[in-house]
């Protein structure tokens, strides 16, 4: 008998056709039909890569920096406030004289707080609003879900303190900010937490 696929001769005792490989037909029998996989209901829809692409990772880079220059503008904002606060305090000496010594305690905090006050507003409102923070509005670049829409602002609200929370951990802003090097999708840590992805987009205005 003939193989129904490619037309080669197959041994009526073989189950396949030893040219292609396709299932043996008898005679007088329809051909199998060829099989169709089932996409599962758990798989995530493939990125979209719209535009130019992922962003690449210096972009990002990029647009970190100027997203910190941000929270550094807002962390001596704070100092000003809290320092000139603490020295009223020290002025009036007595027992509120100590509040002075406290100082480096509170130069400990005022990076989440800052990274938080700038953050609700850079990166989680302008994220939900429009698709991009002011660094990434300069460096051209849009955050979107695996659908291709904008965030929810509770998605860009755990992105942000996923990003925060990493750098908490020794070396975890760093790992973070590496990891698009060797991801498949371009993604940093907290991109994961809610399956976010960055692409380059030439038109954020």
């Amino acid at each position: 008998m003939y193989c129904a696929k490619c037309g080669s001769t197959i041994r009526d005792e073989a189950a396949f056709c030893a040219n292609c490989g396709a299932p043996a037909t008898p005679v007088g029998q329809p051909a199998p039909p060829p099989f169709t996989p089932v996409p599962s209901p758990y798989a995530l829809p493939t990125p979209p890569v719209a535009f130019g692409g992922y962003a690449s990772w210096g972009d990002r880079v990029l647009g970190y920096i100027i997203d910190s220059l941000l929270v550094g503008a807002a962390m001596f904002l704070l100092f000003l406030v809290l320092g000139g606060f603490l020295g009223a305090l020290t002025a009036m000496g007595g027992e509120h004289s100590g509040f002075a010594g406290g100082m480096c305690c509170t130069m400990l905090v005022m990076f989440p707080v800052a990274t938080l006050l700038v953050g609700f507003y850079n990166r989680v409102y302008l994220v939900s609003q429009r698709g991009y923070s002011i660094g990434q509005g300069v460096m051209k670049l849009k955050v979107i879900d695996a659908n291709g829409q904008l965030l929810t602002q509770t998605n860009a609200l755990i992105r942000l303190l996923a990003q925060i929370g990493l750098g908490l951990i020794p070396l975890g802003s760093f790992l973070d900010l590496l990891w698009p090097l060797w991801d498949i999708n371009r993604q940093t840590l907290h991109d994961k937490a809610v399956g976010s992805f960055v692409i380059h987009n030439p038109d954020v205005r």
